[in-house]
């Protein structure tokens, strides 16, 4: 039975949620404050499945108390967290999802709206944790991962969508050429192109019919989509022997504008090797097969590249990728 523990200063907030989830058989303990919380996970040591915890509370708002929770505990423990919030406005979401957050509720809230919420995140982290003990498990194995393990992997992430054949390894090719063109040294542009080969790691945890959705994403389908960032950057920071490696996963969606996601990072604020990730994997996406399209024609290709220079994309590397493309005279850079 799956043990979620509800934090609300709001006595009939708590009483109505732990209603609805003990009805669908849910393990339920209900605080009042983050105090509470505080001492019922660090102090005694409890290790619910899931947090649902209110923003706004008197003392220790929500944002305190996962600030302090996170301090106090190892990656390793890590409990997920879902806020609970009467407020709106990117402000909250922002400074939520870079606390480590894994989603919003928000009040009043609804049966449907909260099992479907709380069902994804736990089956999120059971994947997480199950993933997680398999890389350290090959990990302790061997010193270091193989370029065909990552390979492997690449190609098992490639396998969840139907409409993309060999992403991860073009993102990783052009990335690393990217990265050579600006001076790179050759093990330097071999870890560009292994975090290239797993930049989609995360998309693991997101859902077959979500990844392989023939239509327009609703706002909720393209939220869980945006979690890929964050389940990959946990993922991967497990492999000691490649402290580096989660760098394309975590931020291959950051835009250089700062409009980007999970975390908002701003032109130089966003590491090198993300921000070359980045061109690449927009490259790829308009060079590839898509349900809705057939490849982009390289001048349309071009003008996108060019057109998000000093927005979507680090002008420097956007300028490199201009390069290839029109040494490219036969358009060979393409899903096949």
């Amino acid at each position: 039975m799956d043990w979620i523990v509800v934090v609300d200063d709001e006595d009939f907030n708590r009483k109505t949620i732990a209603r609805m989830l003990k009805k669908e058989d849910f393990m339920v303990t209900a605080l009042g404050s983050g105090a509470e919380l505080l001492d019922f996970i660090i102090v005694k040591g409890n290790k619910p499945d899931l947090i649902l915890l209110d923003i706004i509370m008197p003392q220790m708002d929500g944002f305190e108390t996962l600030e302090r929770l996170k301090n106090a505990m190892p990656d390793t423990d890590r409990i997920p967290v879902i806020f609970l919030t009467g407020e709106s406005g990117d402000d909250v979401e922002t400074n939520g999802l870079r606390l480590g957050a894994e989603d919003f509720i928000r009040k009043p809230v609804y049966p449907d709206v909260l099992m479907h919420r709380v069902n994804r995140i736990i089956e999120l982290n059971r994947m997480h944790k199950s993933m997680a003990q398999e890389i350290e498990r090959r990990a302790a194995q061997m010193e270091s991962l193989s370029r065909h393990v990552v390979q492997t992997l690449a190609e098992a992430i490639d396998a969840k969508d139907t409409y993309t054949n060999g992403h991860s390894d073009r993102v990783a090719r052009y990335s690393r050429e990217i990265a050579k063109r600006y001076g790179y040294s050759e093990k330097e542009q071999d870890n560009v192109y292994m975090m290239g080969l797993l930049h989609d790691v995360g998309k693991i945890g997101v859902p077959d019919a979500i990844i392989n959705k023939p239509g327009r994403l609703t706002d909720e389908e393209f939220e869980a989509i945006k979690l890929h960032p964050i389940v990959g950057d946990r993922i991967l920071k497990k492999v000691e022997e490649m402290p580096k490696l989660s760098i394309g996963a975590r931020w291959h969606h950051e835009k250089y504008d700062g409009t980007g996601y999970p975390d908002g990072q701003k032109g130089e604020e966003i590491l090198e090797e993300a921000r070359i990730i980045a061109v690449a994997d927009a490259y790829d996406a308009m060079t590839s097969h898509r349900s809705y399209r057939d490849i982009l024609p390289q001048s349309v290709v071009r003008g996108e590249i060019e057109k998000g220079k000093g927005t979507q994309f680090d002008p420097v590397f956007a300028d490199i990728m201009l390069q290839m493309i029109d040494e490219d005279r036969e358009y060979t850079m393409h899903e096949e």
